[in-house]
């Protein structure tokens, strides 16, 4: 009876910890979410008020392409700022952040919110790679990553949308954003102390072994490729999100706040779909959606129905925000800088939807419907090629860490490594050691690890599914390969 007991307190303790790291990286990254839309959404209608249409949408472009410098300036933070002076600089960053919500919040003068403005999303792009990099070291492993992301995503969607149609006073706005941007910043400064604390467990034989000079070039190779095919994307869907704006802005049909309640739920749908099979699907996934993000696009210029456009824009931008979030966080993990990496996909995107703004709509705008047509398919043709070159090479940079990690000398890096890029969980960690470095039984294992026979046997289940091999031998043959 007490070894029943015992088993039943560990499983539910171990079911505890493994879903709290999970659960702070959804807060965090739906706290941001929420942030940079509420401070956007408080910048434009502040800004609208006080110059022409055309001045607002360049001040906007000018915060969002700020914005990804802020993501790229974290990993400089990071490498010279340790521990208690990280936290005071984090501190003073979200003082001068608050600040400037208050400036703009304000509205004195176009100048001085346009500064304002332009610090406040630099600072914000800087808490963005800070808490996409917090995050991805939280959760340790890649197991639901995608949809930990969209659940994220699907959070910070909804609290605008609440803050949007709840609050109708500028200054409660800025309050509101003031007081959850202090607590995004506590969480980031408290959980950031606790992966030091993790770090510092790392050997310096362990820290060596992972510098692998191979595996950083490949790396470096796959960033470069998936840097591009967001590019190309990001081109594609912000032409779908002009020509849906345009229509909303000629006051053909009124858009409204609501339908961002189907852009929360296609973020949380893709987070799930991305994560079928250990996200093997999620490029072919989002290559259908961007596939049907180009019809859309034609058959709107060819004056077809408005309402298949709205949906596929909110489909498509839910499904995309996903795909290069959670695609730069899994990837940041090998790289050998991932603090720069791992809130790359919201830089690039941010940056490129600026540059490309303006062009974007005199196109739309020109009438000229061949031309546009022209250009996306254009577009279409670049990133099928982009991304069957990405897909190529994250296959062999696959295969290279899996090397590397079977070149591992000692068993503890060895089993360390297979971890990381299976994304095992901490039981199944444990349970594929006890697989291939003991001869012991499957009920000898469950014994050992304090859990019935089944539940091994679940666990063995998602590591034969996660490696792709089908027998314990097949294991046997990957760890010594």
């Amino acid at each position: 009876m007490s070894n029943v007991l015992t088993k039943i307190t560990q499983s539910a303790c171990f079911k505890k910890k493994d879903r709290i790291p999970y659960i702070n990286a959804v807060v965090l990254m739906g706290l941001f979410t929420f942030l940079f839309l509420g401070a956007e959404y408080l910048y434009v209608d502040v800004l609208s008020r006080m110059v022409s249409e055309d001045k607002t949408v360049l001040a906007q472009n000018y915060a969002l392409g700020v914005s990804a410098a802020g993501f790229l300036l974290y990993s400089l933070l990071n490498r010279f700022c340790k521990n208690r002076l990280k936290a005071v600089c984090f501190v003073m960053i979200s003082l001068t952040s608050v600040l400037c919500i208050a400036l703009i919040c304000m509205g004195t003068a176009y100048t001085a919110i346009f500064i304002a403005g332009l610090v406040l999303f630099l600072l914000l792009g800087l808490f963005g790679s800070a808490v996409f990099y917090v995050s991805m070291r939280m959760m340790k492993t890649d197991r639901y990553l995608a949809r930990t992301v969209g659940i994220s995503y699907a959070l910070g969607i909804l609290l605008q949308f609440a803050n949007n149609n709840l609050v109708r006073s500028e200054t409660a706005e800025a309050i509101i954003l003031s007081i959850f941007l202090l607590l995004l910043v506590w969480m980031l400064i408290k959980n950031d102390r606790v992966y030091c604390e993790d770090k510092a467990e790392v050997s310096p034989d362990e820290e060596k072994s992972e510098s692998n000079t191979g595996e950083h070039t490949k790396g470096s190779i796959v960033g470069i490729l998936m840097i591009l095919l967001v590019v190309l994307m990001t081109f594609i869907f912000s032409t779908l999100d002009s020509a849906v704006t345009l229509v909303h802005a000629n006051g053909t049909v009124d858009i409204g706040q609501w339908p961002r309640i189907l852009l929360a739920l296609s973020g949380l749908a893709a987070g799930f779909v991305f994560d079928i099979k250990n996200r093997k699907y999620m490029g072919l996934v989002m290559y259908c959606v961007m596939v049907l993000s180009t019809i859309c696009i034609v058959v709107l210029k060819l004056a077809g129905p408005f309402l298949v456009g709205l949906i596929v824009f909110y489909l498509s931008a839910g499904f995309f925000a996903v795909f290069f979030t959670s695609g730069f966080m899994e990837l940041s993990r090998h790289m050998k800088t991932p603090e720069l990496w791992a809130g790359m996909g919201r830089a690039v995107n941010n940056i490129t939807a600026a540059v490309i703004a303006n062009l974007v709509l005199t196109l739309l705008s020109s009438g000229s419907s061949i031309a546009v047509i022209v250009l996306v398919l254009f577009l279409f043709v670049a990133v099928s090629i982009v991304a069957a070159a990405y897909t190529f090479q994250k296959k062999v940079f696959m295969e290279q860490l899996i090397t590397n990690a079977a070149d591992a000398v000692s068993d503890k890096e060895k089993l360390r490594k297979f971890s990381e890029v299976f994304s095992f969980t901490e039981r199944e960690a444990e349970v594929f050691g006890c697989l291939v470095t003991t001869e012991d039984n499957l009920q000898a294992i469950a014994e050992s690890l304090y859990v019935s026979r089944r539940t091994l046997e679940r666990h063995i289940s998602a590591i034969y599914e996660k490696t792709g091999v089908k027998s314990r031998v097949g294991l046997l043959n990957l760890y010594n390969k």
